[in-house]
């Protein structure tokens, strides 16, 4: 009888748990920084990081301060975007419209509350597809 040999997954099965634990790690990093204000969701969606890329709109916006499911909705729904959209499959024109719409939700908030505009301190953000720091507006 011949046998065939086979092949174990097992390297092949452990590099994937990595990978999906080194991505879990990066975007609960990206999650503080944008609840901490250090990121904005706009910048995100702009730059679109390779942690962010397989992350849903919907997600993403939730992950700042004081965004639940209701309001998220009604914002992605407004803006004709589903919210289990992933952020790397937003077209440029949809990139662009989300973001102009949250940098105007936030200056709204900021100038009701009586709070500075943001320094440009915060850390940029590296583009997915070049690597090079991204700076919103620039």
């Amino acid at each position: 009888m011949m046998e065939t040999p086979t092949m174990t997954p097992e390297p092949q099965r452990l590099r994937a748990l990595e990978r999906a634990n080194e991505v879990r790690l990066a975007r609960a990093e990206l999650k503080r920084r944008i609840a901490e204000g250090y990121v904005s969701a706009a910048e995100v969606i702009l730059a679109c990081p390779w942690e962010a890329s397989s992350w849903t709109v919907g997600d993403l916006l939730m992950s700042q301060r004081r965004w639940g499911i209701n309001r998220c909705r009604k914002f992605l729904a407004s803006n004709l975007v589903s919210e289990m959209k992933p952020v790397g499959a937003l077209t440029e024109r949809q990139r662009r419209m989300l973001a102009a719409q949250l940098e105007a939700c936030d200056a709204d908030r900021r100038r009701r509350s009586g709070q500075p505009e943001p320094s440009d301190s915060r850390a940029p953000l590296e583009s997915a597809a070049t690597g090079a720091p991204v700076l919103v507006g620039a």
